[in-house]
């Protein structure tokens, strides 16, 4: 039976009328633990964490409503107006495009259960996104990557392993495979080993996207995590701890040695990332775009590169690569010299005040033409 989130006690943080949070207990519930989403691929319920979320981003929003002067008596009278009035809340608020847009996700969920379903839409609905500077990258332009900070994966992972074990082997799965944190402390490594060769990635993977990775020559690392598994459930997590108790653990062991952005400017996710680009080396048999190389692979390769990094990664859509790898066009942009005020100021001139023109001839972002203009 799917965990359903304790409503009454999160509600009872928010200074929400009666008749509202009567109204919205009622709606969540029905619906805190159903699906809202086209992409996902598993029918099982949402997890508490994400659960929490939606409730508390639902009635962040309804608080806000009420301070900006809307009396709602309840959220079945939320109308298009108040979501429009909460995006510019927003936006003058300087939150990010990807903050709001959450937040919009959230109300639109909202919003379906009380059968309005066209009453919330996207960002871009309510403003110029570029314009407004809150467009959201799938494109990476730094190497998070261990090796791409000068960090030696191997070395680091035996120092860690002498603090705790269990961590280094987490580690080890995710430079081995390419899993995300909470796949690899939940893979059952006498489970998912497969005939063919392959590894079975199940749990705790993003949308519940399954997937396989070729375990080639690690099968080392599948039998050491083997070794320190749990007898009870089979994953490397200890008997004695929940999931969030563990996760807790693990990042005070990285914390101990450095695997933070403001200590040697890594997390354990650029583990992922390393994986992933070293993949795209090997069936392109170039570097990939974030690591700066000169060569560019066969345009065939790199599509089988950019397919096999997607299927390895978990992802539905193929540009999702590019936030592990980056592009060829990002990069060579990244590497041009930014141009100055005054070549600003005369490309829009030519340009005839169009600002997208004036970008494109300059070889930038509106956005970064906006940054520019405004420092001037």
């Amino acid at each position: 039976m799917a965990a359903i989130l304790n409503v009454r006690a999160v509600l009872r943080g928010y200074r929400l009328t009666p008749t509202v949070a009567e109204a919205l207990t009622r709606l969540l519930d029905d619906h805190v633990a159903s699906i809202h989403s086209r992409t996902r691929i598993s029918g099982k319920a949402l997890s508490i964490k994400t659960q929490e979320y939606r409730v508390r981003a639902i009635c962040g929003a309804l608080v806000e409503l009420r301070q900006g002067g809307f009396a709602l008596e309840s959220p079945w009278n939320l109308r298009r107006k108040h979501i429009e009035w909460l995006v510019r809340h927003w936006v003058d608020a300087k939150q990010s495009g990807g903050t709001i847009e959450n937040k919009l996700t959230y109300l639109r969920a909202l919003a379906g259960w009380m059968g309005k379903d066209n009453m919330v839409g996207t960002l871009s609905d309510y403003v110029d996104r570029e314009a407004s500077g809150l467009v959201r990258s799938y494109v990476a332009e730094v190497d998070r990557s261990w090796s791409g900070n000068g960090i030696n994966a191997a070395e680091k992972i035996a120092e860690i392993a002498v603090t705790c074990p269990r961590v280094a082997v987490q580690l080890k799965l995710q430079v081995a495979f390419g899993l995300r944190i909470e796949e690899s402390f939940l893979l059952r490594p006498l489970e998912a080993v497969k005939d063919t060769g392959m590894l079975d990635v199940t749990r705790g993977t993003k949308g519940g996207r399954k997937r396989e990775v070729p375990i080639e020559v690690k099968i080392a690392v599948l039998e050491e995590a083997a070794r320190l598994a749990n007898p009870l459930t089979g994953s490397t997590i200890p008997a004695d701890r929940t999931l969030k108790q563990w996760l807790n653990r693990y990042k005070a062991v990285l914390r101990k040695h450095g695997i933070v952005k403001k200590g040697l400017g890594i997390t354990s996710h650029g583990l992922r990332h390393q994986y992933l680009q070293e993949l795209y080396e090997k069936v392109s048999g170039v570097p990939a775009p974030i690591k700066l190389a000169d060569t560019r692979p066969d345009p065939e390769l790199h599509k089988e590169a950019m397919r096999r990094v997607v299927e390895a990664a978990g992802h539905s859509r193929v540009t999702k690569a590019n936030a592990y790898l980056s592009t060829f066009a990002r990069q060579e942009r990244l590497a041009k010299p930014s141009p100055t005020i005054d070549e600003a100021a005369k490309a829009l001139e030519a340009a005839g005040g169009n600002k997208t023109h004036a970008a494109a001839a300059l070889g930038i972002s509106r956005q970064a033409l906006y940054r520019l203009l405004e420092a001037a």
